[in-house]
């Protein structure tokens, strides 16, 4: 998809990405070797702060699938200032953490808010492989936790 196409699309959808965020640790927002781009762990904010909250206890399958979507538009923030261009990169892998009950067994749904997302925006280069895993915790308490990586495309 085209650079001027994914803006398109983001303005369609009423979406601004956001700046590189500053890491929370000791840690980089993103890290390149070759052609692939490794993006750290986003979790949810709403508002500007951590979206706090457990699936199956106080967040149902919809609001995390909202959350997983705010992550996605985080992440592509950080592959904008990573790649420079949105039109040049692949996802390649999402990986989710989903802070949950032992008995909640949605994460992969919970995960489809962040995976459309990239589909949508990105088309054919943003589908990717995933995995979906329930976590007892995630850092500040968020809900859902996302990291993926991306290759640059010529």
């Amino acid at each position: 998809m085209s650079s001027s196409a994914i803006q398109a699309k983001l303005a369609e959808l009423g979406i601004t990405l956001p700046p590189l965020a500053i890491p929370a640790a000791a840690y980089l927002p993103f890290t390149r070797t070759g052609k692939l781009l490794f993006l750290s762990g986003h979790i949810a904010k709403k508002d500007g702060k951590p979206w706090v909250g457990q699936l199956g206890r106080n967040v149902d399958t919809a609001t995390g699938q909202q959350a997983a979507r705010a992550v996605a538009i985080d992440l592509l923030g950080t592959l904008q200032a990573a790649a420079g261009d949105l039109g040049k990169v692949r996802i390649v892998k999402v990986m989710s953490l989903v802070n949950s009950t032992p008995d909640f067994t949605e994460q992969h749904l919970v995960t489809n808010g962040c995976s459309e997302l990239l589909a949508e925006v990105l088309g054919d280069a943003g589908k990717h492989a995933r995995s979906a895993f329930g976590v007892a915790q995630i850092p500040l308490g968020a809900c859902v936790e996302i990291e993926l990586i991306a290759e640059i495309v010529d």
